[in-house]
């Protein structure tokens, strides 16, 4: 690469850097790619953008930058570091500590890889005990509002329905069984959210998508050899002959 290109690509990373400084993420993912069509094969301008695209909140962008930024650098910790982050933010916290672990290996010690394999511990933690614990607790309220039903049946109605504490125990068990279902749904909803965080968002337009040119030479074609019918056919052919 010429200087003068290593000059422009070196102002537009700085002109980016100044950028994420200021939050003008959109203008800083522009000075980035500015930077990466002159120079695709520069491993920082990717993992400055991927740490834009981060910030964005574009998850998938950001990931698709991580893992080039890899490629190009498979032993810059960096790389492996925005890979971990990415992972954290999108709530996938063992493959966080995987990475950042990663990162440890090629920079020993480092304190703030260390707070951040720490960070991921405590929040796979939470996560695993939030797993445990919320379907009993829709269970725990299904409880209290069978309860509650039992005891607005004896108390509001001439003729209570549930006469028997079977029943009574019976219904309390189902409502809270149900608290339990939603619950356990609730989290799995959840769960499914955040794994598409790092799935690119669907195509709208797939079905509208431009004529190939090879259709456009059928089509071409076609309308230089029109089609005959069976008839028309014998009649070119006699006249042909004639």
């Amino acid at each position: 690469m010429s200087t003068n290109l290593e000059t422009e690509v070196q102002a537009l990373k700085e002109q980016g850097n100044t950028c994420v400084r200021e939050q003008k993420y959109e203008e800083a993912m522009y000075h980035y790619t500015r930077a990466i069509k002159i120079d695709p094969q520069n491993y920082s301008l990717y993992s400055n953008r991927s740490l834009v695209f981060l910030r964005m909140q574009q998850y998938h962008l950001s990931m698709e930058d991580a893992f080039m930024t890899i490629q190009l650098k498979p032993d810059w910790t960096k790389g492996y570091y925005r890979k971990a982050e990415i992972e954290f933010y999108t709530f996938r916290f063992s493959e966080a500590i995987q990475s950042y672990r990663k990162a440890l290996e090629l920079q020993p010690d480092d304190p703030s890889i260390i707070d951040a394999i720490n960070r991921a511990s405590r929040s796979l933690i939470q996560d695993r005990r939030a797993d445990q614990q919320i379907p009993w607790l829709g269970a725990g309220v299904g409880i209290i509002l069978g309860v509650i039903v039992v005891i607005a049946d004896y108390v509001f109605t001439n003729k209570p329905t549930l006469s028997h504490p079977i029943l009574m125990v019976l219904l309390t068990m189902a409502i809270a069984m149900i608290g339990f279902g939603v619950a356990k749904g609730f989290r799995y909803f959840v769960k499914c959210q955040r794994r598409s965080l790092l799935e690119p968002p669907v195509d709208l337009f797939e079905n509208e998508k431009e004529e190939s040119p090879s259709d456009s030479e059928k089509n071409s074609e076609k309308d230089k050899h029109p089609k005959y019918s069976k008839a028309q056919a014998r009649e070119r052919f006699k006249k042909g002959k004639s």
